[in-house]
C-alpha cells in the first residue's frame, strides 16, 4: 500500500499572532477581515506580558555522544540546576535518539548542567543567560566511562546486568552471570514478566511476543533453545512498540542483538564451559579493524546432554466406557550445536556504511523416553505397556544480510537505513513409538512419522529519518516479507518386529504454504517542553495461502489492517518522567496452526491447523512512571490489554481415529479456534537499590488479571489473578570477584482448558577476574534446589488430564573466558541506577 506524499512542514518563520496565522482576503470579506483582526490586536493585548516574558527566557541546546565511537545517546536525562542551588531544578529534559537536546524557556541567570546516563559518568557544566546572549549552543558533548585510578587498580563504570525503562528493558548478557553456558531461554528467564514454557514458548505478561534477531524478524520456526547464550550481546524487550515495528506479537517484542564488535586491531574472546553430566559448550568471537574495513566473526559450539521425568494421569469417556491412562517415563535429550557468524562492514564515506554478513548454524537433536503404560477401560483387567519413544532432527540454517546506513553532517538526525536478507532453513525430524513389551494380545508394533520441511524466507526494509527542527522528527518506512514452506510428512508402520516398514498412504502427505506481508508506516514526534508526542499509523496487507496434499485442504486468506500508536512523556522535577502509551497489534497464526496436517507427538496424541483460523487482534494500554534518587530508581506500569478473536488450542477426544485404531485406549486430537474477547490488566513494578557499596539488589514483580476465552464458546470466560516475581541480588566482595544470587517466581495460570502450577527458583553464579583482567573464571549452579518442575492440568468434554515433566535443571557450569585486543571482562556489576532512558518504544 503506497503511503501519502510528504508534505513539507510550515516553517517556524511564517507570522503569526499567539498561534494563529493571518492571510489576506478580498474586499467582499473586508468587514469580517477588520472584525478579526481587532480580536487578534485585543488577544495580543492580553498575551503581551506572556509574550515578554518568553522574550526575556533563553534556550540551551546541545548533543550528547558516546566519547569512545562518537554515536549518539538517546534518551539520556539532562537536568538544569541552579548555581547558587544545586539542589533546586531549573528545568530537564530527554535527549532525542539523536543525541540532540534542547532546554527552555531558560530565565537569565547562572546554571549548572548536569547528564546521567547508566553506564557513563556524570558531565556538568556552568551555564549563563543573559539578556544579551539569551541562547547557548554547548555544540557536541562527550561522555565516556567513569575511570579512577588508585595505584595499579582501574574501575571502571559499567551498563548494570537488566536496565529497566519505561518503553522497554535491556538486558546486558555479559552482565547476567546465571545465563553462562546456557542458552536464550536462561537469558529470557531473568527478564521481569517474561515466561519461557517448557516447549521454549516466551511469553510477556501472559502474552505470544515476537521474536526479533537484530531489529529483524526471526523465522517462525527459530527456537530460542537452539541460541546459545555466549552469543548473545543483548535483550531488548519492548512492550508497546511503536509503529515502526511490525505489528506482530501480542505482548510485544523481544529483540536479540548478537554480539559484533568494532574496535580497532584485533579485538575478542575465547571461551569454554563444563556443565555437570555431560555439558560442553564453546565460543570464540573477534575482529580486525583496520581504516575503513572492518571483519568480524564468532563461532559457537555445544554438546548437551539432559535428563528428565514424566508423569501422565488421563480420563477419558469414550462410547460409555471410563478409560484411564496411567503413565510414567524416563528420558534423555541429546542436543548439538555448531554455529558461525561473519562479516564485513566498509564505511563508503564518513557519512555512509555498508554491512554485509551471513549466519550459518546447523544442529542436531536426539531424545530417547522409557514409557511404562497402563490402560484400564471399564471393568476390564489394567493392560501394561511398555514402550520406546524417540525422535531425532537435523536442521541447517543460511541467513544472509546486507545493510546500509546514510547519514549526514550537516543536517544532525537525518537517517537512512536499508536492509536485505535471505533465510535458508532445512529441517529433518523423526518421531516414533515402540512396543517393547505387553501382552500378546497387544500388537508389538512401532509407529514412525517423518517429517522434511523447506523454508524461505525474503526480507526487505528500509526506513529515512527527517528531523523537523531541533524538537521533532518525522519517520517513514516501507518493508516486504515474503514467506515460503515445502514440505512431506510420511507415516510409517512396522506392523512386526522383524517385518519391514509400510508407508501409511491415507496418514501420509505433502504440503506447500507462502505468506507475504506488505508494510508502510508513519510515525512524528514532537517536544513541548516538557512533553513529548509521538503518534504514528502502521499498514499491512496480509496473504496466506496453503494447501495440503493431496487435496486434504486449501485455504487462501486476504486482509488489510491499520495499527495506529501514540506515546506521550512527560518529564517532572527530581529525575521523574511519566509516559501513557497505546499500540494496536495482531497476532498471525503460524503456518502449523492453519494447515490441516496432522503431526503426531505419538500415537496417541496429534496436532492438526485448522484453515479458517483468523489473527487475533490486540488493543494495548500503558501508564508508566519511573524516578530516580542518586543510586535508586523505581519504575511502576499500569497496563491493561484486550484480544478480540483469541486463537486457543483445543484438545479433545477423536472417537472416530480411537474406533478405528481398535486399541483398548484412545486418541486426542489438537486443534485451534478463535474465541471471542478477553481483558487483561495489571501492575509491574521494578526496583533497583544499593543496600552497600558491595551489594546491590533488583527487585521486579508483576500482579495481573489473567482471563481466557471459554472453550466452550458461550462467552462465560475464566480469570484469576496471577503475577511473576524476580529478586537479584549483585554482590562485589572484592575488587576482582562478582556474585549474583536470583530467585524467580511464575504464579499459576489459566489455560483455555485448565492451568498452569506455579514454577519457581533460584539461581547462584560467581566471576572472578585474573591474569589482570585478561581472564574470567565462572562458575553457576541453576535451581541450585531443583525444584523446577511443570505441571498441567486440562478439562474438556469427556476428558481429563494431569501432566507433570522434571527437566534436569540443576546443573553446574564452570567457565574459562581469556580475552585479547582491547577486549575486556565487565569490570563490575553496576552500582548505579538502572532505570533512565526510554523514548517511544523505537
Amino acid at each position: 500500500m503506497p503511503l501519502p506524499p510528504l508534505t513539507e512542514p510550515r516553517p517556524l518563520g511564517w507570522p503569526r499572532i499567539a498561534g494563529f496565522f493571518i492571510q489576506l482576503t478580498t474586499p467582499m470579506n473586508s468587514f469580517l477581515t477588520f472584525r478579526r483582526a481587532l480580536r487578534c490586536l485585543g488577544l495580543l493585548v492580553m498575551l503581551f506580558p506572556l509574550t515578554a516574558w518568553a522574550q526575556t527566557a533563553g534556550t540551551i541546546t546541545g548533543t550528547l555522544l558516546d566519547a569512545a565511537n562518537n554515536q549518539p545517546l538517546p534518551f539520556t536525562t539532562v537536568v538544569l540546576l541552579q548555581a547558587r542551588d544545586s539542589s533546586q531544578v531549573a528545568t530537564g529534559t530527554q535527549t532525542a535518539e539523536n543525541g540532540t537536546f534542547t532546554l527552555e524557556p531558560v530565565q537569565p541567570g547562572s546554571y549548572l548542567l548536569r547528564t546521567s546516563a547508566v553506564g557513563y559518568g556524570t558531565l556538568r557544566r556552568a551555564v549563563t543567560i543573559t539578556a544579551a546572549t539569551p541562547t547557548v549552543r554547548l555544540g557536541t558533548l562527550r561522555l565516556a566511562s567513569t575511570t579512577t585510578k588508585l595505584g595499579e587498580v582501574t574501575v571502571t563504570g559499567e551498563r548494570a546486568a537488566v536496565v529497566d525503562n519505561l518503553d522497554k528493558k535491556v538486558i546486558n548478557v555479559d552482565k547476567d552471570l546465571n545465563s553462562a553456558g546456557g542458552t536464550a531461554v536462561d537469558v529470557l528467564q531473568n527478564v521481569p514478566s517474561v515466561a519461557v514454557d517448557q516447549n521454549g514458548q516466551a511469553t510477556l505478561r501472559g502474552a505470544d511476543v515476537a521474536i526479533y534477531l537484530d531489529g529483524k524478524p526471526a523465522p517462525s520456526n527459530f527456537r530460542l533453545e537452539q541460541l546459545p547464550a555466549s552469543r548473545i550481546e543483548n535483550v531488548e524487550v519492548i512492550t508497546n512498540p511503536s509503529a515502526r515495528y511490525p505489528a506482530a506479537g501480542a505482548g510485544g517484542v523481544i529483540n536479540i542483538t548478537l554480539k559484533k564488535q568494532q574496535k580497532d586491531g584485533w579485538n575478542g574472546q575465547a571461551a569454554g564451559i563444563l556443565g555437570t553430566r555431560e555439558k560442553y559448550n564453546l565460543s570464540l568471537s573477534a575482529n580486525r579493524k583496520l581504516g575503513k574495513l572492518n571483519f568480524f566473526g564468532s563461532y559457537d559450539a555445544n554438546d548437551n546432554h539432559y535428563r528428565g521425568e514424566s508423569d501422565l494421569r488421563q480420563a477419558a469417556t469414550v462410547e460409555g466406557l471410563t478409560t484411564r491412562t496411567d503413565q510414567n517415563g524416563r528420558s534423555l535429550r541429546h542436543q548439538q550445536y555448531h554455529g558461525g557468524r561473519f562479516g564485513i562492514d566498509y564505511d563508503l564515506t564518513k557519512d555512509q556504511k555498508i554491512t554485509v554478513s551471513a549466519d550459518l548454524s546447523q544442529s542436531r537433536g536426539s531424545s530417547r523416553e522409557n514409557l511404562n503404560t497402563i490402560l484400564t477401560r471399564g471393568t476390564d483387567a489394567p493392560l501394561a505397556l511398555r514402550n520406546l519413544g524417540y525422535s531425532n532432527e537435523k536442521q541447517h540454517q543460511s541467513v544472509y544480510s546486507v545493510d546500509y546506513r546514510r547519514t549526514w553532517a550537516e543536517h544532525k538526525g537525518r537517517e537512512l537505513t536499508a536492509n536485505v536478507s535471505l533465510v535458508d532453513v532445512g529441517v529433518d525430524v523423526q518421531v516414533g513409538q515402540r512396543v517393547l513389551d505387553g501382552p500378546a494380545s497387544y500388537p508389538r508394533q512401532e509407529r514412525r512419522q517423518l517429517y522434511g520441511v523447506g523454508i524461505n524466507v525474503l526480507q526487505g526494509q528500509a526506513d529515512y529519518v527527517h528531523p523537523l527542527g531541533e524538537k521533532g522528527r518525522l519517520d517513514v518506512g516501507l518493508r516486504n516479507e515474503s514467506w515460503w514452506s515445502d514440505g512431506t510428512t510420511d507415516y510409517l508402520l512396522q506392523a512386526g518386529e522383524n517385518e519391514a516398514f509400510v508407508r501409511l498412504d491415507n496418514q501420509s502427505f505433502a504440503y506447500r504454504y507462502q505468506q507475504h506481508v506488505q508494510a508502510g508506516y508513519a510515525t512524528a514526534q514532537q517536544e513541548f517542553g516538557k512533553w513529548s508526542l509521538q503518534g504514528g499509523l502502521r499498514a499491512e496487507h496480509t496473504t496466506l495461502d496453503g494447501r495440503v496434499l493431496p487435496n486434504t485442504g486449501q485455504f487462501t486468506q486476504r486482509y488489510l489492517n491499520l495499527f495506529p500508536t501514540a506515546t506521550l512523556v512527560r518529564t517532572l522535577p527530581g529525575d521523574q518522567r511519566l509516559q501513557l502509551s497505546y499500540s494496536r497489534r495482531l497476532n498471525r497464526p503460524n503456518f502449523m496452526q492453519v494447515l490441516a496436517l496432522p503431526i503426531y507427538n505419538d500415537q496417541r496424541n496429534y496436532r492438526i491447523g485448522n484453515p479458517v483460523l483468523r489473527p487475533e487482534f490486540i488493543n494495548s494500554v500503558e501508564l508508566g512512571h519511573q524516578a530516580t534518587w542518586k543510586q535508586t530508581s523505581l519504575t511502576t506500569t499500569l497496563f491493561w490489554r484486550q484480544t478480540t478473536d483469541a486463537i486457543q488450542a483445543i484438545r479433545a477426544i477423536d472417537t472416530a481415529a480411537t474406533r478405528l485404531s481398535g486399541q483398548p485406549d484412545f486418541i486426542t486430537r489438537t486443534s485451534y479456534q478463535n474465541f471471542g474477547q478477553t481483558n487483561n490488566y495489571g501492575l509491574e513494578m521494578s526496583l533497583n537499590q544499593p543496600l552497600a557499596k558491595w551489594w546491590k539488589i533488583t527487585a521486579s514483580g508483576s500482579v495481573y488479571r489473567n482471563e481466557v476465552t471459554s472453550f466452550l464458546g458461550d462467552g462465560r470466560n475464566r480469570s484469576t489473578v496471577t503475577g511473576t516475581a524476580r529478586l537479584m541480588n549483585s554482590f562485589t566482595p572484592t575488587k576482582q570477584l562478582d556474585v549474583q544470587l536470583t530467585a524467580n517466581y511464575r504464579a499459576p495460570q489459566l489455560t483455555a482448558q485448565g492451568r498452569l502450577a506455579a514454577f519457581h527458583g533460584i539461581d547462584v553464579a560467581l566471576r572472578q577476574r585474573l591474569f589482570e583482567d585478561r581472564a574470567a573464571l565462572t562458575l553457576r549452579v541453576s535451581d541450585i534446589f531443583n525444584t523446577r518442575r511443570n505441571y498441567t492440568q486440562l478439562y474438556s468434554d469427556g476428558l481429563e488430564s494431569n501432566f507433570r515433566t522434571k527437566y534436569e535443571t540443576r546443573v553446574g557450569y564452570l567457565g574459562f573466558t581469556w580475552f585479547f585486543g582491547n577486549s575486556k571482562p565487565s569490570k563490575k556489576i553496576d552500582q548505579g541506577p538502572q532505570g533512565g532512558g526510554g523514548g517511544f518504544g523505537g
